[in-house]
């Protein structure tokens, strides 16, 4: 098996380690692997609060090496693990050598604008006050649901029995996620632990009387249909108890009975 050309530059953490405080100089970014790290900001009592808890396939850091700022929040580890370093010194090289790096971190960068934006909406309505995300996903978000005849299509996980209903000509299918507090419409969070699938993994589409899936750009463990592996960004056509995998999670897709 080839060795992952990350291998070289990941490093261990163990928990409660704090990886840079707001206000130092930072001459490095951080992808995590298997640990999960806390983004804190002070507030005006001088105490912290947690803007994000950061998992596998997250990374921050980077404002540091692209702005050459001092760092904007505390970064602290919460869970052992992990975490790929890049210096500033090899970030120019690595984003030559592989560019769905520059594609995941300008999608990135997209959510969180439109996550800012609506912050400011919900600061100006309320007047002034503003709502930081969750630490934590919320108790009231959507779960898996059983065969219903108002939904599109349905997913099926073998493995546990669950049913994610599609209700939408287009639908997400990947994780909760923790940064922006927003769930896919397929949300498998439950259904993989060990974190593998992406938060945005692929997506299923309506049109012209035929339902098709694609892997979205960026997804990192791979997609297949059936046993053949999906192309990033491919529109693919999927039928009736078609086997779509998630890098190790089987879903067979479902159309409702008439």
């Amino acid at each position: 098996m080839a060795a992952n050309p990350f291998d070289r530059f990941t490093t261990r953490f163990p928990a409660g380690e704090v990886l840079f405080r707001e206000g130092d100089e930072g001459d490095a970014m951080y992808i995590v692997r298997t640990a999960r790290v806390a983004i804190k900001k002070r507030v005006k009592d001088g105490s912290e609060v947690t803007l994000a808890v950061l998992e596998k396939g997250d990374f921050f850091g980077e404002m540091s090496i692209l702005e050459r700022l001092p760092r904007s929040a505390t970064a602290e580890v919460i869970e052992e693990g992990d975490l790929i370093v890049i210096s500033s010194e090899v970030f120019g090289d690595m984003i030559k050598e592989n560019p769905e790096i520059a594609i995941r971190m300008l999608r990135k960068y997209s959510i969180r604008l439109r996550e800012t934006n609506k912050q400011i909406e919900q600061m100006a309505a309320r007047g002034g006050d503003l709502v930081l995300p969750d630490e934590v996903r919320p108790a009231e978000r959507a779960t898996a649901g059983t065969l219903n005849a108002q939904a599109l299509c349905y997913f099926v996980s073998p493995a546990s029995g669950n049913v994610f209903p599609v209700f939408k000509p287009e639908a997400l299918i990947g994780r909760f996620d923790s940064v922006t507090g927003t769930s896919p419409e397929v949300d498998l969070t439950g259904e993989d632990q060990s974190r593998n699938i992406s938060r945005r993994h692929a997506r299923v589409l309506f049109k012209d009387g035929q339902f098709y899936v694609a892997e979205e750009i960026g997804t990192m463990n791979g997609t297949f249909l059936n046993g053949t592996k999906l192309g990033n960004g491919v529109l693919t056509p999927i039928q009736d108890n078609d086997e779509l995998m998630l890098c190790r999670l089987p879903l067979v897709f479902k159309l409702p009975t008439p």
